[in-house]
């Protein structure tokens, strides 16, 4: 008796609207690559007209201003605000400039003269020079400093233009934003259009909250150093002190930012003065991280410090200066939709935050 051959087993086939998806989110995954910096500048404009649409309804509530009315005088109140501050400290940051590059050959002499008489300064002075002769490193001085300036003009001025346009878009999303938002939902399956306006609201909410709390935290930190640098007799204080606030937006890396040219100014006065100035720095940044960022998150976002840093480098990383930037609200909308689209929707984990 012959035996039956056996059935052949089937062969598992895609489904061409499986393919067709797999196709659509690659080609999706490849233009949001493409067009990051368009999409960066975008996610910027909405947290700027979140902002403005939450001073209209301040003004709203308080005023009866309509809501368009309530935008465009936010936003010409900043701007003349910005224009008050360029018009009187304009002429003051020009003339401390001309003595800040006037007194840099006289504090590069003190610094190359420290280092001179320090055990790790002559070693790093070593290893510099070894690096140099190697070709592994640029030899010069502060001529070498002077260099990067002309380099980096052209990135100052694209920086401008986004930033115009950045400004430009805000306005026009915060004076239509239920026009914008509808429009987007629209794009969603109907199935899950009801979930979709649930997270929108939520990510909203959360990102008025997370820089209601931020901007509470930079003018705490401006009116801060502000005040201490005027107390350390350092120029240009109250103009400094607004840098410190409005870089303090960016975690960790905006004091850097801040405290550089401070300390740059400060040489203007003497080397001494230029160390109480990062002193100042690190003291209110440490009062600002251990205390008062803690108790601001208690009704803003509280985001997870690990998962900050790694966010600053990871979008750092892939989209430069613009993800360093925006990596902490970035980080919170990526948080709010693995939450409720995986964690929730997907794992069915439902068992609240």
């Amino acid at each position: 008796m012959t035996e039956r051959p056996a059935d052949p087993v089937p062969q598992p086939r895609l489904h061409p609207g499986t393919v067709a998806s797999i196709f659509a989110l690659a080609l999706l995954l490849a233009a949001a690559w493409r067009w990051s910096n368009m999409l960066l500048l975008g996610f910027g404009a909405i947290l700027v007209a979140i902002a403005l649409r939450a001073g209209a309804s301040f003004l709203h509530e308080r005023l009866g201003l309509g809501i368009k009315a309530g935008v465009v005088a936010c936003a010409l109140a900043v701007a003349l605000v910005i224009a008050g501050i360029v018009a009187w400290a304009g002429p003051l940051i020009s003339d401390q400039f001309r003595q800040l590059v006037g007194s840099l050959p006289a504090a590069w002499d003190q610094v190359n003269a420290w280092l001179s008489d320090s055990p790790v300064g002559q070693f790093l002075e070593r290893r510099i020079e070894t690096a140099s002769q190697n070709g592994e490193a640029p030899a010069g001085g502060l001529p070498s400093i002077f260099g990067y300036v002309t380099g980096t003009l052209t990135t100052v001025v694209g920086g401008a233009a986004n930033l115009v346009l950045l400004v430009t878009v805000a306005i026009f999303l915060a004076l239509n934003a239920p026009t914008y938002r509808n429009g987007a939902l629209r794009l969603v399956s109907l199935s899950y259009r009801d979930r979709a306006r649930q997270i929108a609201d939520e990510l909203g909410r959360s990102l008025g909250r997370w820089m209601a709390g931020q901007a509470l935290d930079m003018l705490l930190v401006a009116l801060a150093t502000g005040l201490g640098l005027w107390l350390l007799d350092v120029p240009l204080a109250l103009v400094l002190g607004l840098i410190a606030g409005l870089t303090n937006f960016i975690p960790y890396v905006g004091p850097f930012l801040s405290g550089i040219p401070a300390v740059l100014f400060a040489l203007t006065q003497g080397f001494d003065l230029a160390i109480y100035v990062a002193l100042l720095f690190v003291v209110i940044q440490q009062v600002e991280g251990n205390m008062l960022m803690p108790l601001i998150q208690r009704f803003a976002a509280d985001l997870p410090p690990a998962l900050t840093v790694l966010a600053i480098v990871a979008f750092g990383s892939l989209f430069g200066f613009a993800g360093i930037v925006l990596a902490t609200p970035l980080l919170l909308v990526s948080i709010i939709l693995v939450k409720r689209i995986y964690v929730e929707d997907v794992l069915g984990d439902r068992q609240g935050d």
